[in-house]
This record gives structure tokens, sequence and C-alpha cells, in this order.
């Protein structure tokens, strides 16, 4: 019972740069929901983005254009993931224990078919993508553990968020399609061939490797001080 009162009270943190232009957007959408139109219904509409996303991805190795499908992926995804938690919210419908626990699942589900699908195409090394994927998991598991033990949910890091995220990734999608000369370039490191996506790949990587230390760090400071040490007598 505690942690599921934890959970309740949880408090949001989003601070990303389209967050009050999308909370407000989110909220208009949910309003004009059909009645028959319910969180768990929106949260398979996300899943159903991320396959989407996936299978462009793959695809794309048979012809550019099939990133295209990636994009129509990313919007879908968007919109079921985003919607469904403000749905419930708006109607006053919320179940925090179990929406939590779907809602972490479904993301951990939706993350792994993202990224394996990029390591997939012709334009990200599998491996990296699996890298990519691990430390992204690890911050989201930092933000799970913060939910219960300090009442934080943190949606945002950087300023930049789930949405922020997948802005980048249409953004880059329409560069490969548009731009031939991204599509063939080449970094020659070593016996390593780097592609445009590897490269961006890996400043992300970096960038989230640093703000995964950065945020342990503080937070191990901030439990350290409410949970320190016992004096030996």
């Amino acid at each position: 019972m505690e942690n599921e009162k934890k959970t309740e009270n949880s408090k949001r943190i989003q601070t990303s740069f389209l967050n009050a232009a999308e909370k407000k957007a989110l909220v208009w959408l949910a309003e004009r929901q059909p009645k028959w139109v319910d969180s768990d219904m929106l949260t398979w509409v996300g899943h159903l983005g991320s396959v989407i996303i996936c299978v462009g991805f793959v695809l794309a190795n048979y012809s550019i254009h099939f990133l295209w499908l990636s994009i129509l992926g990313f919007v879908i995804n968007w919109y079921g993931d985003s919607l469904d938690g403000t749905i419930a919210r708006v109607r006053n419908q919320q179940r925090p224990v179990y929406g939590f626990y779907i809602d972490h699942t479904m993301d951990a589900i939706n993350e792994a078919l993202m990224f394996m699908g990029a390591g997939l195409s012709p334009f990200m090394r599998f491996d990296l993508a699996c890298v990519l994927l691990v430390v992204y998991l690890m911050l989201t598991l930092n933000v799970a553990m913060n939910a219960h033990l300090k009442g934080e949910f943190r949606l945002t890091y950087a300023k930049l968020g789930p949405t922020e995220f997948r802005l980048i990734c249409v953004i880059a999608c329409l560069l490969l399609i548009g731009v031939k000369s991204l599509r063939e370039f080449t970094l020659v490191v070593g016996t390593l061939e780097l592609h445009i996506l590897d490269v961006i790949g890996v400043v992300i990587l970096l960038a989230l490797v640093v703000i995964y230390f950065v945020t342990i760090a503080q937070d191990a400071r901030y439990y350290a001080k409410i949970d320190p040490k016992h004096k030996n007598d």
C-alpha cells in the first residue's frame, strides 16, 4: 500500500521546450475524443505507432521512401502515448497503480522496437542502437525508482522529453529522404564505418551518459542526506 500511495502522489516534472503548447493540445484532443476511446485503447495506439516505426526503418533497406512510414509511426506513437494519460486525467478516471505499471511496461517495449528498428535500418549500426537502448532504459529505470523513493516523476532532461525526441527523429528521417548526400555520408574511424545516424547516435549516447551520471550523483547525495549513516554508539 505504501508504494501505491507514492506512485499516486508522484509529482510530474515536465519542463521540455514544447511542454506548454503540447499540454494545451493534448487537453483539447482529450476533450474531443469519443466516449468509446479510453486510456487502454490509446496505449495500444501508441504501441501500434512503434511497430510502424520499426517496420518503416527495416523496409528502408529496400527503399528510402519507407521512412515516410516511420514518420507516420512517430505521429501515431505520439498521439497514443501522450494522450492515454491525459484522457484519464481529463475524465477523472486515473488508475495510478495499473496505469504506472502498464505505461512503463509498454514504454520499454516501444523503445526496444524503435531502437532495434533503427539498428536494422541501413543508417545505423545495430550494436550502437543496442547500446543506446540500454542507456535509455537505465534512465527510465532511474525515473521509476525516483517516482517511488522521492515522489518525483521526471519526464524531461535538459529541456528534452519524449516529444522532442520524436521530433528530432522525424527531422532526421525527412533529411535522409530529401538529401542524398546525407544518406551516402560515411565516416571511417579505424576499422569502423559510421553513417550519418551513427554519428548522431554517438552524440546522443554521450549526452545520455552524461545526463545519467549527473542525475545519479545528484540523487545519491539527496538520498544520503535523508538517510544518513548511523553512528556507532
